[in-house]
């Protein structure tokens, strides 16, 4: 059965192939263009998030006047208001907040690459190397940014932005690529399993 879903899936890449390969394209380009003007995407990244943020706090203070019966009006109300003052503040001062943001990531960079490894160290686990490589990794990654703070607050969201960006488009590419090696209908290939 699980045969049957995986090929399904493959079905419908290959029936949309070129869309696969032209999303890839565009988020690699768009990701090496936000790369290349790390500060740009780093700002613009987190003004989209102000306005989420007012736009969600608004939207919760309506609801709780809306509902203002239910026993839930106030904390929709201060709920709210949180929301819309936090986005108000780094729509303003999106520097501030890209700076804030950083930190918050550099931390939990750090806790989590801890936390990986003491894992990996205390737990009898099958993956153990790569759980150790991947808590490494975010240790280096939280202390570098932690070393470059508070400069990296300018550049690290925008990024790592471009850098999600460009591997997103190649996993759509790749995808893409791999589903017109295979031949025969996912039917015809289950059947005869």
């Amino acid at each position: 059965m699980a045969l049957l879903v995986t090929q399904l899936g493959i079905e419908e890449v290959r029936a949309h192939r070129t869309w696969f390969l032209c999303l890839g394209a565009v988020l690699i380009v768009i990701g090496t263009i936000a790369i290349g003007s790390v500060e740009l995407m780093t700002m613009v990244s987190v003004i989209f998030l102000g306005w989420l943020l007012i736009f969600g706090g608004l939207f919760e203070i309506i609801h709780g006047f809306a509902r203002r019966a239910w026993g839930g009006f106030f904390i929709n109300l201060m709920s709210g208001a949180l929301y819309a003052v936090t986005g108000i503040l780094m729509v303003t001062h999106p520097e501030v907040a890209a700076v804030t943001l950083t930190l918050m990531i550099a931390m939990l960079l750090i806790a989590a690459g801890t936390f990986r490894i003491f894992v990996a160290f205390s737990t009898p686990i099958h993956h153990r190397g790569w759980l150790i490589l991947n808590g490494a990794i975010s240790l280096f990654l939280g202390f570098s940014i932690m070393s470059w703070w508070p400069s990296s607050g300018l550049w690290v969201i925008g990024l790592f932005i471009g850098i999600d960006m460009i591997f997103d488009g190649w996993t759509e590419v790749m995808l893409a690529l791999s589903s017109g090696r295979s031949g025969g209908s996912a039917t015809a290939q289950t059947a005869g399993a």
